[in-house]
C-alpha cells in the first residue's frame, strides 16, 4: 500500500504547482505541543506531523522506518539497535543524533517530568524503576548512544509489539540543544524545532495552529502540502459548517445527529472506517459509592447498547461487552457476564441489585456522570441518566471542554465519567494497561490478582502464553465490573475530495506527508 501511496503522490507532484494549503479540523485545543507530555489524538495529529520517531505510520498505518533507516534484534528479543539517517535534521538544520534519542527517553522516565505515558515505554530495562523512584540514576535507563548515529535500546524481556510502541508519541526525539537552551519554554513558537516533515510557526490558542513544510526534513522533496492549519472544531456543527463551506479540508468527527443526511447528500465526504478502540465510563473506585460491586453491575447492566449504537449513533459503532475489542489476533475477548440476558430481564436484575444495596425509588443514588464538549456524548449521557433513571439512580450531567475533561479525570475529580481509548498499537496490553496502575487508570482500579497476570503477561516470551494470560486478567476486570464498556468505535472523518493520500486505517491516524491538494 505504501508504494501506491508513494506512487501517487509522486506523480500528483509532478503535476502540481503552487504552494498547497491544508485546513484540519482536528476536534480539540492541544494542551501541549510536547511529545512527552501530550495525551490525547487531537494533539497527536499536530505532533505527529511535527516529529519523527525511529519508526513511524505509513499512510495505510504500517510501522515504516522513520527517523531510523534500519535495526537489528538480538536473537533473545531484547536488544534493538537502530542506524539513523546521517540526513536527519532539526528544523533548525542541526543534525537528529542518537543522543537527541537517550535524552527525550531518559526524560520521559524521569519522575520530574511527570510524563502521563511514560508507562507505555516500561519494556525498556529499568524504564518502570526510574520512573516510580526506585532508581534515581537516568543512566541506568537501557537506552545508550553506540555513536552520534547508533541508537541502542535494550528491553526487560523480549516485547513482540516494541516496534509498534515506538510509533507513539511518546517516543519521539526532541531536541537536546533546544531544551537545554529554554527549558519548558522550547515548544513555544520560535523556540520549537522538530524534525517531522512540518515545522511550527504559529499557536494562537482557540483560534489556530499554523506549520510549514521543513526544508530540512529528509523526504521534503515528496511532501507536497506546503502549510497546515490546524483547528480545535470540538463543536462539530459549526465544523461541518466550515466544511461544507470550503474552509475546512479535513475534519475529525462529525454530529452524529446529520449522519443520514451527509450520506445522502455528501457520500464520498462522510468517510466511516473501523477503529480498534472503546468507549467506556470509568467509575472512580475511590468513592464509597462504587465500592459496593452490585452498584458497579447494576450500573453496567442498566445501559442498553444496542439502543446506544443502533438508534441513537447509528454511524456503525458495535455494542461493547468487554474492554479489549475484538480482531485482535487470536485473543479471545472476555464478555461481560450478562451479555445475551434480554434487556428486560437485565433491567429487572439491574433494579434488585440496587435495592439490595440499599436504594430504592425514594432514596435514589445520586451521582454527576461528566462528559467533554461533543453532540454524541452528550446523547449517550442524556440516555444513560434515562436508564439508570428505571433503577433508582438520580443522575446530574456535568460538560467541560475537552483539556478541562481530561485533566479532571486524571486528578481524580469526578464519579462518573465518560472517556474513550483509540488502540497506540495492536496488542491487548495497549488496553488492559489502563486497568493497571497507571496515570490513565482513571477509575483508580486495583487488583493485586489482575496486576500480577499483567506483570507475568509483560515478562513471558511466548506469545500464546502471553495472550492467555492477559485474557485471565481480562476476565477478572470484567467480573469485578471494573469499568463500563459502551461502544467499539469506528472512525467518523470529513475528507475533502480534493485530498489525496488520505488512507483509512484501524488507528485512525493521519499524517498530512502522505497527502495531496488536487487542483
Amino acid at each position: 500500500m505504501l508504494l501506491t501511496v508513494l506512487s501517487v503522490l509522486s506523480l500528483g507532484l509532478a503535476s502540481i504547482s503552487g504552494a498547497q494549503t491544508l485546513h484540519r479540523g482536528i476536534g480539540g485545543e492541544p494542551g501541549t505541543l510536547d511529545p512527552n507530555l501530550v495525551s490525547g489524538n487531537w494533539e497527536d495529529m499536530v505532533v505527529g506531523d511535527l516529529f519523527l520517531g525511529l519508526v513511524t505510520d505509513a499512510a495505510d498505518g504500517r510501522v515504516i522506518p522513520g527517523a531510523a533507516t534500519d535495526w537489528t534484534v538480538s536473537d533473545d528479543g531484547t536488544v534493538y539497535t537502530f542506524h539513523l539517517r546521517k540526513d536527519g535534521k532539526w528544523s533548525d538544520g542541526q543534525p537528529v543524533t542518537a543522543h537527541d534519542f537517550v535524552f527525550s527517553l531518559r526524560r520521559v522516565m524521569d519522575p520530574q517530568t511527570a510524563s502521563t505515558y511514560a508507562y507505555i515505554l516500561y519494556p525498556i530495562k529499568n524504564a518502570e524503576a526510574i520512573n516510580t523512584g526506585k532508581i534515581r540514576d537516568l543512566s541506568q535507563l537501557g537506552v545508550r548512544a553506540i555513536d552520534d548515529y547508533t541508537l541502542e535500546i535494550t528491553l526487560e524481556s523480549s516485547t513482540p509489539y516494541f516496534l509498534e510502541l515506538l510509533t507513539h508519541y511518546t517516543a519521539f526525539p526532541i531536541p537536546k540543544h533546544v531544551v537545554e537552551r529554554y527549558g519548558k519554554d522550547w515548544v513555544k513558537p520560535g523556540h520549537l524545532v522538530s524534525n517531522g516533515a512540518y515545522k511550527l510557526v504559529e499557536w494562537l490558542p482557540q483560534t489556530h495552529i499554523k506549520a510549514v513544510k521543513n526544508e530540512w526534513f529528509y523526504d521534503a522533496d515528496h511532501v507536497a502540502i506546503d502549510t497546515v492549519f490546524y483547528y480545535p472544531t470540538e463543536d462539530r456543527s459549526a465544523a461541518l459548517k466550515r466544511f461544507r463551506a470550503g474552509e475546512l479540508d479535513l475534519n475529525y468527527e462529525f454530529p452524529i445527529d446529520q449522519y443520514d443526511w451527509l450520506r445522502e447528500n455528501m457520500p464520498e465526504e462522510t468517510v466511516v472506517s473501523p477503529q480498534l478502540g472503546v468507549y467506556y465510563y470509568p467509575l472512580n473506585l475511590r468513592n464509597p459509592k462504587f465500592q459496593d460491586v452490585r452498584v458497579r453491575k447494576a450500573l453496567s447492566m442498566a445501559i442498553n447498547r444496542e439502543v446506544i449504537t443502533d438508534k441513537i449513533l447509528k454511524t456503525g459503532e458495535v455494542p461493547a461487552y468487554s474492554f479489549v475489542p475484538p480482531g485482535i489476533g487470536d485473543y479471545r475477548i472476555q464478555e461481560l457476564d450478562f451479555k445475551g440476558m434480554p434487556y428486560n430481564k437485565r433491567l429487572e436484575d439491574a433494579r434488585k441489585l440496587m435495592e439490595a444495596a440499599g436504594y430504592s425509588e425514594d432514596r435514589p443514588l445520586e451521582l454527576v456522570l461528566r462528559y467533554n464538549t461533543h453532540d454524541a456524548h452528550k446523547k449517550v449521557a442524556v440516555a444513560v441518566a434515562a436508564m439508570w433513571k428505571a433503577i433508582h439512580v438520580k443522575t446530574q450531567l456535568l460538560n467541560s471542554e475537552v483539556a478541562v475533561h481530561y485533566a479532571e479525570l486524571k486528578e481524580a475529580n469526578f464519579e462518573v465519567a465518560r472517556a474513550g481509548w483509540v488502540g497506540d498499537y495492536a496488542d491487548p496490553q495497549n488496553f488492559l494497561s489502563l486497568l493497571e496502575p497507571t496515570p490513565n487508570n482513571y477509575g483508580g482500579y486495583n487488583n493485586a490478582q489482575f496486576n500480577a497476570l499483567m506483570k507475568q503477561a509483560a515478562e513471558t516470551q511466548d506469545s500464546t502464553q502471553r495472550t492467555r494470560l492477559m485474557e485471565q486478567a481480562e476476565r477478572i476486570a470484567m467480573d469485578d465490573y471494573a469499568t463500563i464498556p459502551i461502544y467499539y468505535y469506528v472512525a467518523t472523518n470529513l475528507v475533502s475530495q480534493k485530498v489525496k493520500g488520505w488512507v483509512p486505517n484501524v488507528l485512525d491516524k493521519h499524517r498530512t506527508r502522505w497527502m495531496s491538494i488536487e487542483r
